[in-house]
């Protein structure tokens, strides 16, 4: 390996991310495929983030450090640091599989028509636990291209993409507030091909820290604003401020804590069918929330048959 000009750079945005970032960092540097860096930016952590990526001495660690100016900004950074042609994206709180990097990279040098490459990914909660396996909407490029604008086609952490093209189509946009991924693959799509991988290849978690909340404790405000964006494959300044103060007022822990455990009871009610884990979240759910009547649905649904719930889904979901 070269390391001033590895094949692949690990792009991986920081902030306060001390729970987890260890276990993200140990496994990249365990990938079967070496020639790599890991470019760390971290985006003004206030804990011991920057501590324990320093505890690491592998020399194909980067890290960057910076004032806190949010994820995009944070991966714009970096793909203005990134050495590789090729950008594989990772977030602190996740885990890549051992081969992640080795499928990906020798798809897209096999098939160098392809500009991004995602895959099916397990989600695991705040403990390391597995929930389900998420499975993309669209695999084919032909299925991805036909999806409709408010899906948005790959998990960001399981992409791995060719950087020119990202670059050449201005980056991640900064006003996109927790959707700069989405927002790029709309803009991006068009006169690119990608297709998703149908093996998991890392490690999802869903946790009370994140900056995503599940859609539906979204306001109906943000959620306007969003698609309409997405949609319309613009945002002004000044739709991004507004998002930005939604968001900010709902970045409360009760609420983060909420959506987590109910966004956790919801998949193990669909996706992985443990009636009683689910209304173990739900219950932690109402707890905190207890006037969202969604809570109390969820909890009652769940004495429900699997395939009946199924039915019940497929139905709210435009299905038949």
């Amino acid at each position: 390996m070269d390391i001033e000009r590895p094949k692949v750079t690990v792009l991986m945005p920081a902030y306060n991310a001390e729970k987890y970032i260890g276990e993200a960092i140990s496994s990249v540097l365990e990938q079967s495929f070496t020639d790599f860096e890991l470019l760390i930016i971290n985006d003004g952590s206030t804990d011991d983030t920057e501590k324990i990526i320093r505890s690491f001495s592998d020399p194909r660690i980067v890290l960057i450090s910076q004032e806190n100016k949010g994820v995009s900004a944070a991966l714009n950074w970096g793909l203005e640091n990134a050495r590789a042609p090729y950008i594989a994206r990772f977030d602190a709180d996740d885990v890549c599989l051992p081969t992640r990097l080795k499928v990906q990279y020798e798809f897209i040098t096999a098939y160098p028509e392809y500009t991004i490459i995602g895959s099916a990914v397990d989600y695991i909660d705040a403990d390391g636990h597995f929930i389900f396996t998420h499975h993309p909407e669209g695999h084919l490029n032909e299925e991805i291209q036909q999806l409709k604008y408010t899906i948005c086609p790959f998990i960001h952490s399981s992409v791995f993409y060719k950087k020119e093209a990202v670059v050449n189509n201005g980056g991640y946009n900064e006003h996109a507030y927790t959707y700069e991924d989405h927002f790029l693959w709309v803009n991006i799509l068009k006169n690119e091909k990608a297709c998703n991988l149908s093996q998991p290849l890392i490690k999802v978690r869903l946790n009370p820290e994140s900056i995503t909340i599940d859609e539906k404790w979204r306001t109906r405000k943000f959620r306007a604003i969003k698609y309409s964006t997405l949609k319309n494959k613009n945002i002004t300044e000044a739709e991004g401020n507004e998002l930005y103060q939604i968001g900010g007022k709902q970045y409360s822990p009760k609420i983060k804590q909420g959506a987590y455990y109910a966004l956790c009871g919801k998949k193990f009610l669909l996706n992985n069918y443990q009636p009683e884990k689910a209304r173990m979240n739900m219950v932690r759910a109402i707890s905190l929330h207890p006037l969202r009547l969604d809570n109390y649905l969820i909890y009652t649904v769940s004495y429900f048959p699997e395939r009946f719930i199924t039915w019940l889904h497929n139905i709210s979901q435009g299905k038949f």
